[in-house]
């Protein structure tokens, strides 16, 4: 058995933790710079206390979000009866950009912990986009999917590129954008994509229908 003692110790650790998790969470939302001294403050501990529990920002924030992303499903569910890639793709552009631009701060600080150093601690970005994307496209297994899934596979790379929170603050911070004219930039850029994909796979298949009738 354990005593007393250790057990309000070990209670007093978790309730610390859990203090410094929530107020990191909470600070996510704001959109606000995300800073370990700022995480403190909020969760009335002092600095050194927050690094004892997490050894750097991006493994607090890691923690933090978990839970408070979408599932594709939900960010498209105003296409979910719509097959049309294009479509489908503009809706989970716009999607995610928002989603990016209430939370950028702390989609900042994930990005400038993991660029730097990409294999540190083993914390990864969570990777929305890249649901978003499969999920957007998923009318187009049955289509493209089926006869060029190499083309297919290609365009969801091209649009992992364009789809990302990498590209809006180019077009913010490098470009000096406003971010809904950023937005609205991405969103038509990834449609282009898409739309130029579907067309030629249907041109490819119009072909192949004339040189079978001859």
């Amino acid at each position: 058995m354990t005593s007393p003692s250790t057990d309000g110790r070990a209670n007093q650790k978790l309730r610390t933790r859990t203090a410094i998790v929530q107020a990191a969470a909470e600070l996510s939302r704001t959109g606000r710079e995300v800073t370990m001294p700022e995480v403190a403050r909020t969760a009335l501990v002092s600095e050194a206390t927050a690094y004892r529990y997490f050894p750097d920002l991006a493994s607090l924030l890691q923690e933090a979000i978990a839970g408070q992303l979408p599932t594709p499903e939900e960010a498209l569910e105003p296409v979910a009866g719509s097959d049309d890639a294009v479509e489908r793709v503009a809706v989970a552009t716009e999607f995610l950009l928002r989603h990016v631009l209430a939370r950028q701060g702390v989609v900042r600080a994930m990005i400038a912990a993991t660029v730097v150093r990409p294999a540190a601690g083993g914390v990864t970005r969570p990777g929305l986009r890249f649901g978003l994307i499969d999920h957007a496209l998923a009318p187009l297994a049955r289509t493209l999917g089926a006869t060029d899934p190499a083309a297919l596979a290609q365009l969801k790379n091209d649009l992992a590129v364009v789809v990302s929170a990498e590209a809006l603050f180019s077009l913010t911070d490098l470009h000096g954008l406003d971010p809904q004219d950023a937005i609205a930039s991405i969103v038509h850029t990834a449609s282009t994509l898409t739309r130029a994909t579907v067309r030629d796979h249907l041109a490819a298949e119009g072909s192949l229908r004339i040189r079978s009738s001859h």
